[in-house]
């Protein structure tokens, strides 16, 4: 393991590089050799684009890809050849595409997730007519998800929508990882691991109406996810504080408090922090140069100019109007250059 500096990027996979005509047959030969035997098809093989990447999160990996419509099939007899003994959880962020296993069958769009178990045969169709697909997925050892595999195959090919509950936090979370994961450290790629499959598990227990029988870290760290989701979604409220969070999650200021305890930062501490992140980042948009700093507090919740303007020189070393003046600056004479 590296240095607290060093960053581990996405393993990426392209047919860029391939001569068109053998992109299709390229692409097909490295799934079922590096990944697992499967029979790939498509209608326009001459015309298939495809790319994808991997990133190691310690006990699991996250993939993502962008493919042409494609048909991909595993039989009780390519599962004999190889098998990963994977869980795959894919979040559908472009496209559509349709699933068939274990009895069961969905069709998912942009937002909605599903599961399906590499141990089991299936049969996966991206519709010609649906353009390319792009997709992040969850790759999760059988053995390390603490719901029973007969608790699982009840959601096999199943479509989550990705709007709402526990679904919606683990979609957010697995969009985040995908802009963002190859920003960080090894050390913070592992512990992403383990909050994602926390938020797996939780997300696939709502579904099931079994999330009393998880695990307690499993149920705090899906609390913790959701707190960090309602903050967010709540900035720009001036009244959000310790209180009105706990009120909100049916807990105590001090349970609230106690979950914090090891974050590394109070809950305080993270509304301020996000409010300042989100301030910062609306004044350095040359498109808002015309909104006052005050709006611009006031729209993530900050009581008034004053409170704004020393909390951001405080964190920044800056005042908001010096650090406007000198980003939007930058931002118009890279555009000119």
């Amino acid at each position: 393991m590296g240095s607290n500096r060093e960053r581990w990027m996405w393993s990426v996979l392209s047919t860029g590089e391939v001569p068109a005509g053998e992109r299709f047959d390229w692409y097909s030969d490295i799934v079922s050799r590096e990944v697992m035997p499967a029979a790939l098809s498509s209608e326009r093989p001459a015309e298939f684009q495809g790319e994808a990447a991997v990133l190691d999160l310690g006990q699991i990996r996250a993939s993502r890809f962008t493919l042409s419509p494609l048909r991909s099939r595993r039989t009780s007899a390519m599962i004999r050849r190889g098998d990963p003994e994977q869980y795959q959880l894919a979040l559908l962020r472009k496209g559509a595409t349709s699933l068939s296993q274990h009895r069961s069958e969905c069709t998912i769009g942009a937002g909605d997730l599903m599961l399906w178990d590499t141990s089991r045969p299936s049969d996966n169709q991206m519709p010609a007519a649906g353009g390319q697909v792009r997709a992040t997925i969850l790759l999760l050892p059988r053995h390390i998800m603490p719901l029973r595999t007969q608790r699982l195959d009840q959601v096999l090919a199943r479509r989550i929508p990705g709007d709402k509950g526990m679904a919606a936090i683990l979609a957010s979370f697995m969009t985040s990882l995908e802009d963002h994961g190859a920003e960080c450290t090894p050390e913070e790629l592992h512990r992403l691991g383990t909050v994602a499959v926390d938020l797996a598990t939780a997300c696939l227990a709502q579904q099931l109406d079994v999330e009393s029988q998880l695990p307690a870290e499993v149920r705090t760290q899906a609390l913790v996810q959701r707190i960090h989701a309602f903050i967010e979604h709540n900035l720009g409220d001036p009244e959000l504080d310790p209180s009105a969070i706990a009120a909100h999650h049916n807990i105590s200021v001090r349970t609230l408090h106690q979950l914090f305890h090891g974050q590394g930062e109070s809950v305080q501490a993270r509304i301020r922090r996000r409010r300042l992140e989100q301030c910062r980042a609306d004044l350095a948009r040359p498109g808002l140069r015309g909104r006052r700093v005050g709006a611009i507090a006031a729209r993530w919740g900050f009581s008034g100019p004053v409170v704004f303007s020393r909390s951001f020189r405080e964190a920044y070393g800056i005042s908001p109007t010096d650090f406007r003046a000198l980003s939007i600056g930058d931002a118009l004479a890279e555009r000119s250059a």
